[in-house]
Order: C-alpha cells, then sequence, then structure tokens
C-alpha cells in the first residue's frame, strides 16, 4: 500500500529553519516525482516546491524562492524540504504528495496521486 508521511515540522521563530521530511512505503520512489504543498487556516492548498523522480528538476513557487530547497534521497525513500528564513506567512500544514511519473514535476495539486497526512508548521515569536 503506497503511503507517504511527513515528519519535522514544528513552532519555530520568524528567521529560524526547519527540515521536513516525507518519507514513503509501498511503491519506488525513484519512479515517482514529488511534490510539497501547503495549506494555512482559511486558503486554499498551495504548490510550495516539487523534484523530478531522478531530481535533475526542481520547481519553487515564488514566495520561497531563494528560502527553500528540496533533494531527495532514493535510496532512503526519503524526501526533504529544508525551509530556511522562515516567515510568520510560511506557517501552515505542509503535505508531500507523489506521481509516477519520470523526469519531470510540476506544483498542480491535482497532478498528484497520492497525499500524507501533513505536518504543521508554525512561525511565530
Amino acid at each position: 500500500q503506497l503511503q507517504l508521511v511527513e515528519s519535522g515540522g514544528g513552532l519555530v521563530q520568524p528567521g529560524g529553519s526547519l527540515r521536513l521530511s516525507c518519507a514513503v512505503s509501498g511503491f519506488t520512489l525513484e519512479n515517482y516525482a514529488i511534490g510539497w504543498f501547503r495549506q494555512a487556516p482559511g486558503k486554499e492548498r498551495e504548490g510550495v516546491s516539487c523534484i523530478s523522480s531522478d531530481g535533475g528538476i526542481t520547481n519553487f513557487a515564488d514566495s520561497v524562492k531563494d528560502r527553500f530547497t528540496i533533494s531527495r534521497d532514493n535510496a532512503k525513500n526519503t524526501v526533504y524540504l529544508q525551509v530556511n528564513s522562515l516567515k510568520p506567512e510560511d506557517t501552515a500544514v505542509y503535505y508531500c504528495a507523489a506521481r509516477p511519473l519520470l523526469y519531470m514535476c510540476l506544483m498542480l495539486r491535482r497532478w498528484y496521486d497520492s497525499w500524507g497526512q501533513g505536518t504543521q508548521v508554525t512561525v511565530s515569536s
């Protein structure tokens, strides 16, 4: 059974950093594109970043570009989202999602087949 589990969220002060992890099981990660999304209270779920199956293509939302990085370790079945210089507006539940496709990725919610349950990131002083 395909499963994605996010972890690494928490409470952090503005300017702080976290490393979010998306651990997958039940499928071969190397054949999947992975996306990270977030949803703040009362707002639509939005794309944050994505990474292609081989890690060769990455995309970022303009709001996080230069602050967030994405990487993957297919041997460990894990994708990481490093979030730096956090701002209060980054507060949200962060989700990872997977789609079986090689060598590309998109930050479109409808493009992904499987989702994790999310991890809360709260940025507050």
